[in-house]
Order: structure tokens, then sequence, then C-alpha cells
């Protein structure tokens, strides 16, 4: 299982207001802190952690944080609407465009999915793949 999953960013202040413009709306909650932001989870009085974490931090080695050719962090959303819109939410808070929301033909029926970068280059991916709604065929 994936505990944690961290980006590098030069400017905190920029990838904030990118990642706050949707994570919150999947549940997360923010946590900052000297070493940048941590998006969790709430986690139930007597339940473990539900994972995983994701930090946005600078890199600890102190040199200009890059994105990793061929990584990307998706996250679920609950619905095709909501990717559209956080999607939307992302790109109006410093994110660029990577590929708008939609279905792939390289993907199942049901796999609707937006793509971005981050204000430092991490490509992100917003998806849904909720059977009960239309899929790609209908």
């Amino acid at each position: 299982m994936i505990a944690y999953v961290t980006v590098g960013a030069d400017d905190i202040a920029r990838a904030k207001r990118f990642y706050s413009a949707f994570l919150p709306v999947l549940g997360y909650e923010l946590e900052e802190g000297p070493e940048g932001l941590s998006y969790a989870l709430p986690v139930q009085p007597g339940q473990p952690p539900v994972l995983p974490d994701f930090y946005v931090k600078p890199t600890f080695d102190r040199r200009l944080a890059s994105a990793g050719n061929g990584s990307m962090v998706a996250f679920e959303a609950r619905n095709q609407k909501q990717v559209r819109d956080l999607h939307a939410s992302a790109l109006s808070a410093g994110g660029s465009d990577e590929g708008q929301p939609g279905f792939r033909r390289s993907y199942g029926p049901h796999f609707y999915v937006g793509y971005l970068r981050d204000p430092q280059g991490n490509k992100i991916a917003l998806f849904s793949s909720d059977p009960n709604e239309a899929g790609r065929n209908g």
C-alpha cells in the first residue's frame, strides 16, 4: 500500500493555491508547516489513517524542484461533473491543461479523466470511473 506521495515545489504559495483548489473538495485536509504542505484525509477516532497522504515540499537538497518524466499522481473524483469542475478550478488556480476532461480510447468505457500540470510541472490526473454514469459508448 502506498503511504504517501511527495512532489517538489519551489513556490509553496503557488502550490498551495493550486492544490487547495481541488484537494479539500475531495476530502483532504491541509496542514502547513515549515517543511511545506501536508494534505491528508481525516482520521476517525480509533481508526487507522486513510492513505495515501499527499505532500508538497521544497526539495530536500535545496536544488530546484523538477517534475518526473513519466510520473503522475491521480486523484479520484465522485463523478464526471466533479472531474470537470475540479479541472476548471485547478486551471483557475495556476495549473496548466494537459488534457481536457473526457473519455480516452485506451482506457475502459467508464474511465473519465482530465489531466493538468501543477505550477511546478508535476502531472496530475483527476478521474472518475463510476459505472452508473454514461460511458464512452453511450
